[in-house]
């Protein structure tokens, strides 16, 4: 499939490869964007062959927020009749297969907010995250309100949504936004390894692993835990954990089927 806004490649026939492609505009997010995106992601998410999906932007900006030119004459019925955001921005969440944000440059408003959709991020060392949306009369609206302080806690998710202030890849680190930071001329190398690591693991117990742990933000932690059971439960009746246990009990390297 054609896309004008983003590129797609496939690296090792197993990594799914989605970038940001609106470079004049630091790939700010329009509604056109987020259609492509979710359509990329929904095929990726339904090909036997990929194991897990990268979305990225450029040196300078995974994607630097909403497109304020194509907002700033919406008004309420607009936003509120067409479900803004919600229809086009939400699909990410029903992607079941990991999904890795690779974040160099600014990623500020939508864009942070993309990147914490993501399962998790890598940064480069020049990366910036914000929530500037205090300063166009607005707040974050496509969860940025929600994800940040279950990532960084209340007091830095209230400094950075009501100062606007910017905060470094080396200070997202320190406080739980990204899970590491890497030289830029790195960052698709340890990226693409980090989503090929993923790939080669039981494709069952990687998509129980994820939807166990997305299920830990959403609910208590005696559901969480019990959510969690009846998972790894379940793990005993597949090829692959009969193949697993078996290879490390006779120290043999294993032969996973996905099944």
């Amino acid at each position: 499939m054609t896309f004008e806004f983003i590129k797609t490649r496939i690296e090792n026939d197993k990594v799914a490869i989605i970038t940001l492609d609106r470079p004049k505009q630091l790939n700010a997010l329009n509604t056109d964007l987020m259609i492509e995106l979710g359509q990329a992601l929904k095929d990726y998410d339904a090909d036997i062959h990929i194991g897990c999906i990268i979305i990225t932007g450029n040196e300078k900006a995974f994607a630097a927020g909403a497109d304020i030119a194509a907002m700033k004459n919406y008004d309420f019925a607009d936003v509120y009749a067409t479900d803004f955001i919600t229809k086009d921005w939400e699909i990410i969440r029903q992607i079941r297969k990991p999904v890795i944000a690779a974040v160099s440059g600014f990623a500020l408003g939508g864009g942070c907010e993309l990147a914490m959709m993501c399962d998790f991020i890598i940064a480069a060392d020049n990366a910036k995250f914000g929530q500037p949306e205090i300063k166009l009369g607005i707040i974050p609206g496509a969860g940025g309100t929600q994800r940040l302080p279950r990532s960084v806690g209340k007091s830095k998710a209230m400094d950075m949504i009501l100062t606007a202030r910017m905060m470094s890849a080396q200070e997202a680190e320190q406080c739980g936004l990204v899970s590491r930071v890497v030289p830029l001329d790195k960052l698709m190398i340890e990226t693409i390894e980090a989503a090929l690591t993923i790939c080669a693991y039981p494709r069952l117990a990687v998509l129980a692993a994820k939807e166990s742990v997305q299920r830990s933000f959403e609910s208590n932690l005696s559901d969480g835990v019990m959510y969690e059971r009846r998972l790894f439960h379940s793990l005993f009746s597949t090829y692959d954990q009969k193949e697993g246990m078996d290879a490390f009990i006779n120290k043999r390297s294993p032969l996973f089927k996905n099944k």
